[in-house]
Formats: C-alpha cells, sequence, structure tokens
C-alpha cells in the first residue's frame, strides 16, 4: 500500500483489545475524549496470534492485503516493550509478551502487509501535560517518548505502514514530524517500502502525507487527486470493544460491502477496524463481518485488488452502479438488482468488440445498445440463492470505451 496502491484496498484494523484495538486494527479515536482517569492493564493474552490468523484457514478466508495494530492508543499503554515506558507495556505488565512483534510473525508469515498504528499524545503523560502546560513551547515529552518510540517501533519491527494519530492539538513543529520522516524516507530500515498517513500535526491532515486519512470515516463525494483511505469500524459507536453492543450499533454487512466499493472507485483504500476483547479474542459477530467480505471479495476481488478508477465513478440511479478498472476491462458494480433484471449502464461506449459477463457467472451476458446512451444488459434469470453473491454484483465489461 503505497501511495500509487500496491496493495489493495481492504484491511481490517484492531484496537481496544490488546491495548489494544483492531488496525487500527487498533485504531485512532473518532471522538477523541479525554479519558478521566488512567486506565488499567490489559489482562493476559489468552491466545496466540495465530488465533487471529486461523480465521485465514477458514473455507471463505478474509482476502485482506494489511493489517494494522495499535502499538499504542493515546492512554500511553504500549503493545511491545517500549524502552521508554517502564511497566506500562504489554511486556511487564498483562500478558507479559512482545504482542507488536507476535502480531507481526504470524501476519507476514502470510504474505500480509504489516502495519503499525501509534498515537503521538498520551493524555496522561507528566511530561506531554507540562509541554501543554508551556503551550507546547518546551518538547520534554517529545525528546523523551514520542519520537524514541517512534525510532524504536520502525528499527524493531520494520513496519509497511505507519499510522499516527493524536496530532491535533500541536503542529508538526511541536512533534519533529518532518526530522522523523526525513529519517525514514533516507536512512530508516524500511526507506524503501515504507507509506505514512498524514496526521504528523494539527496543520498536517489532508494536506501532507504518503496517502490521507483527511479525519475518521472519510468519504469524499468526488475522485480525490492524492492517494487516500477511508477508515471505519465494525462498531459504529467505538473504536474498541464494548461488552454492552447492541445490534442495532454493528455495522451490516451490505453497508461494509458498500463503503468497500465507493472506496475503492474512487481511488482509496478500505481500512476496516475490530476491537478485540481484553483477552485478545475477536468475537463472533466481528467475524461474520469479516468472513462475509471475504467472501465477497473471493468472486469480486477481480474488480478490487489492483484496480484504478475509471474515466466516470458512479451512476446514482435505482441500482446504484460504481465502476473500476484494469487494464482493458471496465467493472461495473451494482448495489441493487434491477426489477425487471436489465441493468443500464449509461457511461460505457460500447464497439464492435464489447463483450459483458458476471463475476461468478461462467457464461456471457446478452446486451443490446440503449435507445439513449450506454447499453442495456440482461441479466442471468436465476433464483437468489444461485446468484454469486447476496449483495452487490459485478458485470465485467470488455471492449468498451
Amino acid at each position: 500500500m503505497r501511495t500509487t496502491r500496491p496493495i489493495s484496498p481492504m484491511a481490517t484494523s484492531g484496537q481496544d483489545s490488546l491495548r489494544a484495538s483492531s488496525t487500527r486494527t487498533a485504531g485512532p479515536t473518532c471522538s477523541r475524549p479525554p479519558g478521566p482517569t488512567r486506565p488499567t492493564p490489559p489482562l493476559p493474552l489468552l491466545l496466540p496470534p495465530t488465533h487471529h490468523e486461523d480465521l485465514y484457514d477458514d473455507p471463505l478466508p478474509l482476502n485482506e492485503q494489511y493489517v494494522v495494530l495499535t502499538t499504542k492508543h493515546h492512554e500511553g499503554f504500549t503493545n511491545w516493550p517500549s524502552p521508554v515506558s517502564w511497566n506500562w507495556n504489554s511486556k511487564d505488565l498483562g500478558p507479559h509478551r512482545d504482542l507488536v512483534g507476535e502480531l507481526g510473525t504470524a501476519i507476514r508469515n502470510r504474505n500480509i502487509r504489516y502495519g503499525l498504528y501509534h498515537s503521538l499524545l498520551e493524555w496522561f503523560h507528566p511530561l506531554y501535560l507540562r509541554d501543554k502546560k508551556n503551550g507546547f513551547k518546551t518538547q520534554h515529552f517529545v525528546h523523551a517518548k514520542t519520537m524514541p518510540e517512534l525510532y524504536d517501533l520502525v528499527s524493531r519491527y520494520k513496519p509497511d505502514l505507519i499510522w499516527s494519530d493524536g496530532e491535533w492539538e500541536c503542529p508538526d513543529t511541536y512533534w519533529n514530524s518532518t526530522n522523523f520522516l526525513a529519517w525514514l524516507y533516507n536512512d530508516s530500515p524500511v526507506k524503501d517500502v515504507v507509506v505514512v498517513n498524514d496526521r504528523w500535526g494539527q496543520n498536517c491532515s489532508c494536506r501532507h502525507g504518503g496517502y490521507y486519512n483527511c479525519q475518521d470515516k472519510f468519504k469524499p463525494e468526488t475522485l480525490p487527486d492524492h492517494k487516500w483511505e477511508m477508515c471505519t469500524s465494525i462498531d459504529k459507536l467505538s473504536w474498541g470493544y464494548r461488552r454492552d453492543m447492541a445490534m442495532a450499533d454493528i455495522t451490516s454487512e451490505s453497508r461494509i460491502i458498500s463503503e468497500l466499493i465507493q472506496t475503492v472507485s474512487l481511488g482509496g483504500n478500505y481500512l476496516l477496524n475490530i476491537g478485540p476483547t481484553k483477552d485478545g479474542l475477536i468475537v463472533p459477530i466481528f467475524q461474520e463481518r469479516l468472513l462475509a467480505v471475504g467472501k465477497w471479495l473471493s468472486i469480486n476481488g477481480e474488480a478490487i485488488y489492483a484496480s484504478k478508477p475509471w474515466r466516470v465513478q458512479s451512476e446514482k440511479n435505482t441500482t446504484s452502479v460504481w465502476y473500476t478498472s484494469k487494464g482493458s476491462a471496465v467493472y461495473a458494480i451494482f448495489l441493487h438488482w434491477p426489477e425487471d433484471g436489465i441493468l443500464s449502464l449509461k457511461s460505457p461506449i460500447t464497439t464492435s468488440t464489447t463483450e459483458v459477463t458476471m463475476l461468478g457467472i461462467e457464461k456471457h451476458l446478452k446486451w443490446s445498445p440503449n435507445p439513449g446512451e450506454g447499453l442495456l444488459v440482461y441479466l442471468p434469470q436465476l433464483p437468489p440463492s444461485a446468484l454469486p453473491t447476496e449483495f452487490a454484483w459485478t458485470v465485467k465489461l470488455t471492449g468498451v470505451e
């Protein structure tokens, strides 16, 4: 996942429970409320990181391309033995394990890119509170805590991606962000592969970065001119695990898949957050959502992975069509099945070599020119149970302009 998109647009994140969080996967906090009290450390992790990897062995794989783990959130607890977080890390307390290192090994054994989320600020750290009291004219916290941790994370774990957060109270000059990024891109052990986001100071979001997050759950209305990522969470109300979750708080499978499609059509990557429990479990409802997306991608991934935005991104009609492209092929992904079984596509220009297929269906589909513009595609007359997927179907077009 560099700024162009060498890795594909679907990812998971983990946040609260291993701290923890999902990607972000341990991820950023959306509301960013100041916590009233210092949190207690997590309990021992009951299952090894390979437990989460077992999801990849399911007959319906996740099909994700990169994972981002929360190494440290705003409360300051680190999920690795940080040399500047004595007695407030996962090696000294709780599981007594290097969670960042163990999960990284498990993920990379599956040839999946590994990203690390890191919060610049810490709500309760006395040095940060001192700098804040001084109007951020001093940098005691940056020199003693933030920068040593970032250099340690990169040197120790060699991440493919750094997902920075917790920047909003201070300019990049306070954080010394440019010095760190200059080292990262020129001298670090990951200088040739690493990618970073845009949260390096209160003046940076949506302006500077290898790719843009802009804000949590960011959805552009038109095709951006810079690589971007939508980060969102399965739990609508939290980036971490909540014991009092209700089903109404859980994003539906169709909503997740719809967001993924729209994000990729507009040239973005999709980062989906899950919050493990404090003992390291991914609860069944989260597993169910991840596997549902994996099942959809096993059929329609051709239109998603390594795709690029087409000249038209969407047609806002009754079927809600979103376009992607790869090479000479154009993919029309429609979210609602037309009642008459005829899909109207106005943007493609047909030629004498135009052919139409549906991903997951072997036979070619019949089509005819639309009397107005574009073409009419005659969808297969099959019962719902025989269709490739339950929601969002992909028509592949070749020989169109």
